[in-house]
């Protein structure tokens, strides 16, 4: 299969690329696009058999769920038994935007979108080029990441285009995307809502339009047999090829930690790559050294982190030892990422300076 690449201009969307776009998802083919938060890849989230060529397309796992996405409210009460009250002070503060909400699907969406769970994962994207796709794809385009299953999620349709190039018919390129993280996920059928996944709405955002939300720290493990109610909470993601470590403790005792072990690996032949901030991009001598953003703007980083991670793999890196980052505000999202892409693995930078000393 050939995949076209076209590019689109999100301040002045071609329609008749549009248009060409919306066949190939009305046809049951596959077709990735921007969203603020990361590239998709669309199918009609109404469509078994376009479900399938989906979780092959990527190499996903057939019990991990889709989320549909639709471009306003009026496609909702189709897809959904009940909508709860809180659903729609939730819509009016974040809805176009990078939240996901877990309703109780209605029969018209089919099992293989859902990862064979009785309920549907449902955002409306902020990005003009995905609402225009949507509308022009019949109202309903089931999109996880764009990107080979487990691999860094894409930012750009050059990631895009590294896993999937012949495996998907068309790739709408409207550029880096806006935000770089997925979106929140809120499961809206348990009371509370729970967070199943934090993003850039943060607890706090929630919990200011709807009072007090919960939040599910669980993780289902790779070989249980219980389905994941949401993306990511089962399989390793966000992972680059070498192996990840993340580094806590103070900054100064990072610093002189991640040094020690970038020297030991430098020393052994390794090929060792850091994953730093602007603030301590200089303190580092070895490795391949990669500022991920500012931590006085942490969305930086945010938008950063995928592309830092596959910049890693293009350089053989075989080893990374990454800064640790507060859990506050979009913080949590951020570590959320970065454990996962690590398999939670950490090292104390007090424990790693004190055995050497």
């Amino acid at each position: 299969m050939k995949t076209i690449i076209k590019t689109i201009d999100k301040n002045r969307i071609d329609k008749s690329t549009i248009m060409q776009a919306g066949d190939i998802l009305k046809r049951g083919g596959l077709v990735a696009f921007p969203t603020e938060t990361v590239y998709g890849l669309g199918a009609n989230a109404l469509d078994e058999e376009a479900a399938k060529k989906t979780y092959a397309a990527k190499g996903r796992p057939s019990d991990n769920p889709l989320i549909v996405h639709i471009a306003n409210m009026e496609a909702l009460p189709k897809i959904v038994k009940r909508i709860p009250e809180d659903t729609y002070r939730l819509a009016d503060a974040f809805w176009p935007g990078p939240l996901t909400m877990i309703f109780e699907k209605s029969d018209l969406v089919p099992l293989g979108t859902t990862g064979g769970l009785e309920t549907v994962a449902v955002r409306m994207p902020s990005d003009p080029v995905a609402r225009e796709l949507i509308e022009g794809a019949g109202g309903y385009v089931s999109g996880p990441s764009a990107n080979t299953s487990g691999r860094p999620s894409p930012t750009t349709a050059e990631h895009v285009r590294e896993d999937l190039d012949g495996k998907i018919e068309m790739i709408l390129d409207s550029g880096p995307v806006e935000i770089g993280l997925e979106s929140s996920i809120l499961d809206m059928t348990v009371v509370p809502p729970m967070i199943l996944r934090p993003g850039a709405i943060t607890r706090e955002m929630f919990e200011a339009v709807i009072g007090p939300v919960a939040v599910d720290e669980t993780l289902v493990n790779a070989d249980s047999k219980q389905a994941p109610k949401a993306p990511g909470m089962k399989y390793r993601h966000y992972a680059p090829k070498a192996s990840l470590i993340i580094v806590d403790g103070e900054e100064g005792e990072v610093v002189k930690a991640i040094r020690r072990l970038a020297k030991e690996g430098a020393d052994s032949g390794a090929c060792v790559g850091i994953i730093a901030t602007d603030e301590t991009l200089g303190k580092y001598e070895h490795g391949v050294i990669k500022s991920i953003g500012t931590r006085q703007d942490e969305q930086t980083i945010a938008k950063n982190l995928y592309r830092v991670l596959r910049e890693f793999d293009d350089e053989a890196v075989t080893q990374i030892y990454s800064e640790a980052f507060a859990v506050a505000g979009i913080g949590k999202a951020i570590m959320n990422r970065l454990e996962k892409a690590a398999g939670h693995q950490h090292l104390q930078a007090s424990e790693v300076n004190r055995t050497a000393d």
